[in-house]
């Protein structure tokens, strides 16, 4: 079985695993409003997380 001259170094480790962790983020639709949002994450629309109101949005605020 083939063995490894010498140890590898952290660098050369670690540029191997750059982009082990690079994925687009989940986008989910809100059930209270039905807008697409960040999944684990507050609505920006209406604010709700788990069936819960946790941002105060204002009406006409919300499409900045």
């Amino acid at each position: 079985m083939a063995v490894p001259k010498r140890k590898t170094s952290r660098a050369r480790r670690d540029k191997r695993r750059a982009h082990w962790k690079v994925t687009l983020p989940s986008i989910v639709t809100c059930p209270q409003c039905g807008e697409a949002k960040l999944s684990h994450r507050a609505c920006r629309h209406c604010g709700y997380y788990k069936r819960r109101q946790v941002i105060d949005v204002e009406e006409g605020s919300a499409q900045q």
